[in-house]
């Protein structure tokens, strides 16, 4: 929300001056003068206070018409992990199968309290919870490929059947013999020029992209995993090491088109609906009327509308790109100034060549 009070606006008012690290993410200062917003540590030239705005979040600062600055990033770097955090998540991908400990993490120079801190602040979970759930997948991964059970588990270094058993159940949802043909949705984050997003994947490829402030988000995950019949987890596979790839690029301005595989799981309207969203080009826009024309379905624009709204998958499913047919921007679940960013920034790239 917009910082009202007097005293935290000198207060952050005089963290902007000195650029001091410990206020980033606690506010956002938006500058009436340029129209951008900036985070404490900002490199620019200072504006004077009369010209500046404090908000809480990002999301606020962008919906009241700021542009992240280009100098600090700041919805970028706000939602990086910080080099600790990184240096952590390095060693659990590293050593998929060990459990990470303290000590551990010590003789790196990494401070555990900051990492759990983090996680617990990102993900909602602690670092061991993390871990577990990486550990986890990978275990599930060998049990489908066929290895025996009893050498997955201590493998995964557990020290009994029993508690590999129950933590697998309670992740997977079935024991490890039951869940050999099972299916699970992987859930990873990334961070974009409009905020850090979540991914989830299946085996057959990416079936969800979303900002994590999206409204309903929540709602979304328990759909997706009635739909598909499998649990979420923490993870990475193909796809979505693939989707961070072409989303980097897009946001570049190189990329134009995405080749990831998806998978969309909804009824045949709506992927008759989101199949017609691939088909809006880059750097184009069209209406939901002209949307329920192109279905053969003239009369269904509420019908539209509401298929739209439940694409999981942003970006990649172009739905910020259909409009109002008065050219006004409507509903879009992260938010109308980031629906308008990427249509500006699909405009200004249209005609530069793809490097892709």
């Amino acid at each position: 929300m917009l910082v009202t009070d007097t005293r935290k606006i000198e207060t952050y008012y005089k963290a902007l001056l000195e650029r001091k690290q410990s206020f980033v993410g606690i506010f956002f200062v938006g500058v009436k003068t340029t129209s951008v917003f900036c985070i404490a540590t900002c490199r620019a030239r200072k504006p004077k206070k009369e010209n500046v705005e404090f908000y809480t979040t990002f999301k606020e600062a962008l919906d009241n018409g700021y542009r992240p600055c280009k100098v600090c990033k700041p919805t970028e770097n706000t939602n990086q992990a910080p080099d600790q955090v990184e240096s952590a998540i390095i060693l659990v991908k590293e050593n998929p199968k060990e459990k990470i400990t303290d000590y551990q993490l010590k003789q790196k120079g990494i401070r555990p309290e900051a990492v759990r801190r983090w996680f617990k602040k990102n993900y909602g979970m602690t670092f061991q919870a993390y871990q577990r759930m990486y550990r986890i997948n990978n275990a599930f991964q060998e049990l489908k490929q066929g290895k025996k059970t009893t050498h997955t588990a201590f493998d995964t270094g557990y020290e009994s059947l029993s508690g590999f058993g129950y933590t697998f159940k309670k992740l997977v949802g079935k024991s490890p013999k039951q869940s050999k043909g099972e299916n699970l949705i992987l859930i990873n984050r990334l961070t974009t020029p409009l905020g850090p997003m979540f991914i989830c994947a299946t085996d057959n490829g990416i079936c969800l992209l979303e900002f994590v402030d999206r409204r309903m988000l929540e709602t979304e995950f328990k759909d997706l995993q009635k739909l598909l019949n499998a649990n979420i987890i923490l993870g990475e596979n193909k796809h979505i090491k693939q989707v961070k790839k072409e989303i980097d690029e897009y946001f570049d301005g190189t990329r134009k088109t995405f080749d990831v595989n998806i998978e969309t799981p909804g009824t045949d309207f709506q992927n008759k609906v989101w199949n017609f969203l691939n088909e809006i080009e880059y750097g184009t826009t069209t209406t939901y009327q002209e949307q329920a024309k192109k279905i053969n379905n003239p009369k269904a624009i509420r019908a539209v509308a509401s298929a739209n709204g439940y694409n999981r998958i942003s970006i990649i499913i172009p739905c910020h790109r259909v409009i109002g047919k008065d050219g006004k921007m409507k509903g879009y679940g992260g938010g109308i100034e980031r629906k308008k960013w990427l249509i500006e920034h699909e405009q200004k790239n249209v005609n530069t060549q793809s490097a892709i």
